[in-house]
């Protein structure tokens, strides 16, 4: 099995990396491959609304036409057996990049060539507040939203806090043995 973890932020040693590799590790475990990316090191845009309907090609052929590396990293998704979106929680929300990067990958899937390799793909979501914590379960429920208008099949999604997140370290390497196990 082949895991892709998208990390909507930039530190390879915060909170949320620490999360996204207890469940890389727990992937692994159980003999998956593994590959992060760090969304904040790649060039994605916003998406434009390209028409004066606020679409464009995403609605109509399932393809987004900002040349930059959102292609690319929907294309490694969907070579992948499993998605994995972990984020870390500003304003109770998702990570900028990430909000960026699912913003334009859900216009796509409206069209069935644009959930070709995404819809029923299981997926997992992480969400780790630093601060008070707070904004977690508000974050995971976006993220539950997104993924599924998207159509993958969402197993789970992890709301953490920075107050608990020793304990869930554990709770997520198990869960990467689960995704991985199938």
């Amino acid at each position: 099995m082949k895991v892709l973890v998208i990390l909507g932020s930039r530190n390879p040693e915060g909170q949320t990396a620490r999360a996204a590799a207890a469940l890389a590790m727990g992937a692994q475990a159980e003999g998956a491959e593994v590959e992060q990316v760090f969304l904040p090191t790649l060039r994605i845009e916003r998406c434009r609304q390209c028409d004066e309907n606020g679409w464009g090609t995403c609605l109509s052929q399932g393809e987004c036409e900002i040349a930059d590396d959102q292609a690319g990293l929907v294309a490694k998704l969907r070579a992948a057996d499993a998605g994995v979106f972990a984020t870390p929680v500003y304003f109770a929300d998702l990570s900028e990049s990430l909000k960026a990067f699912l913003d334009r990958l859900r216009r796509t899937c409206l069209h069935e060539a644009g959930k070709a390799g995404i819809a029923g793909k299981p997926a997992v979501g992480v969400c780790v507040a630093g601060g008070r914590g707070g904004g977690g379960p508000a974050c995971a429920a976006t993220l539950e939203r997104v993924l599924q208008t998207c159509g993958f099949d969402l197993r789970d999604v992890v709301p953490v806090r920075r107050q608990n997140l020793e304990m869930k370290l554990a709770v997520l390497t198990h869960t990467g043995k689960w995704l991985a196990a199938g």
